[in-house]
């Protein structure tokens, strides 16, 4: 039972991707966890898998380290435009988004966000611009789902926050009843913001497509930069473009690895 795959990263947030359009993978949350451990299985951040869809030119199916499944991950979206090498729609659960070659990276259009509090979703109703609610020295954060729910902090110093520590506590927070992304981020610029990003259910990671998203989304709401900016995080920059009530625009590099064969059943893989 062994299956190739290709090893893939954007900006360091890294991928298992399978695929599974002409070959069916039955994928389990215990085997994406399996497969995602760093110390006994091929190691990743999220396990794609891609798939048919009558809806769009391909289907994309998203699990997190913890073998959760979720609905969107921009990182990911560049990595299967690099993959696929020209555009395409993709589905995901959280909507449709298409990617295309551009500028030496791949660049993603992410649809529009959405910010009433049961699209987060939250627990019960608030505003979700400067929500009235903290976590020690984190307080007033603004929610955008952008196919995925976050939370963003703005702060003055985005190095200076223990997230490893609070990013679980907010994440699990009964207030996200789907748990939350976290970002903590500062703004350098008119155009430019530092984050760093506690994803649900992977932890810190080096980058993350989504949080970038979000966080300047809820920048610009809150007018503190122009409406196309540079995040950089840990692992590198992005370009981030939310015109007036429009989609999302996401530009920024992704690579392939290596490519291999994995033995599924070794893993816990039952067919």
């Amino acid at each position: 039972m062994r299956a190739p795959f290709t090893k893939m990263h954007g900006l360091g947030n890294d991928f298992v991707v399978f695929d599974a359009r002409h070959a069916p993978l039955a994928m389990t949350a215990q085997l994406a966890a399996a497969l995602a451990n760093r110390h006994t299985g091929i190691g990743c951040d999220q396990l794609i898998v891609l798939v048919p869809s009558s809806n769009a030119d391909l289907g994309m199916r998203i699990f997190n380290a913890d073998g959760g499944e979720v609905e969107s991950c921009g990182n990911a979206s560049r990595a299967v435009g690099l993959l696929l090498g020209h555009a395409a729609r993709i589905e995901t659960l959280g909507g449709i988004v298409s990617a295309e070659p551009a500028g030496g990276g791949v660049a993603v259009d992410m649809g529009k966000p959405r910010f009433e509090w049961q699209d987060i979703p939250l627990a019960y109703a608030m505003d979700t611009l400067r929500m009235p609610v903290g976590w020690e020295d984190l307080d007033s954060p603004s929610a955008v789902n952008v196919g995925n729910p976050h939370v963003v902090f703005f702060v003055s110093d985005a190095d200076a926050v223990d997230l490893a520590r609070l990013g679980p506590q907010i994440e699990h927070d009964p207030l996200f009843p789907e748990r939350v992304n976290v970002n903590v981020a500062t703004i350098t610029g008119p155009a430019a913001i530092r984050l760093r990003v506690w994803e649900r259910g992977a932890g810190l990671t080096r980058a993350c497509g989504t949080g970038a998203c979000a966080t300047t989304v809820a920048a610009i709401r809150l007018g503190l930069v122009a409406r196309e900016v540079s995040v950089t995080l840990p692992g590198g920059a992005l370009n981030i473009a939310w015109p007036m009530a429009g989609s999302i625009r996401m530009t920024g590099p992704a690579a392939e690895s290596f490519r291999g064969t994995v033995d599924l059943a070794a893993y816990g893989a039952t067919k």
